[in-house]
């Protein structure tokens, strides 16, 4: 798998694999959830740490990174379902997590919905681990 920083004639394959991988990414009920205006805001902020990872020419995974100067976090790791076991998606996260200590980041945070219990257990064989926290949200309304 080549790793590479996503470009626009991605966005297609990446929409694809979000909403095979995130179901809510294709639920219009969830507006909040809009693939494309995920990418668009992504591309508007650290776009070199926004990661896709391709066989041949087609996309398999994707990641997304951050770092606001204090902590690190990851999102949107996906890789197509046929392609899953193969070491993909930790490559994906080892590469968005060195990218993330180049730029001095000396923590690494995420997030998984508490039911995705396989989720958590992929990242845990990374070495992640529930920290003591409680991780509270607030969706601000667009004008």
């Amino acid at each position: 798998m080549k790793i590479r920083v996503f470009e626009a004639r991605d966005t297609d394959a990446v929409i694809a694999l979000w909403q095979r991988s995130f179901p809510e990414y294709a639920d219009p009920a969830k507006p909040q959830r809009d693939p494309r205006v995920s990418i668009a805001n992504k591309l508007a902020t650290q776009p070199e740490l926004f990661l896709v990872g391709e066989v041949g020419a087609r996309v398999i995974g994707t990641i997304m990174a951050g770092y606001d100067g204090h902590r690190g976090w990851l999102y949107s790791l996906a890789v197509a379902e046929e392609m899953r076991g193969k070491g993909f998606g930790r490559a994906l996260v080892h590469h968005a997590e060195a990218e993330l200590a180049r730029l001095g980041c000396p923590k690494v945070n995420l997030q998984v919905l508490a039911a995705k219990a396989g989720v958590q257990a992929f990242y845990a064989k990374l070495g992640y681990h529930a920290d003591e926290v409680v991780s509270l949200g607030k969706r601000l309304q667009r004008a």
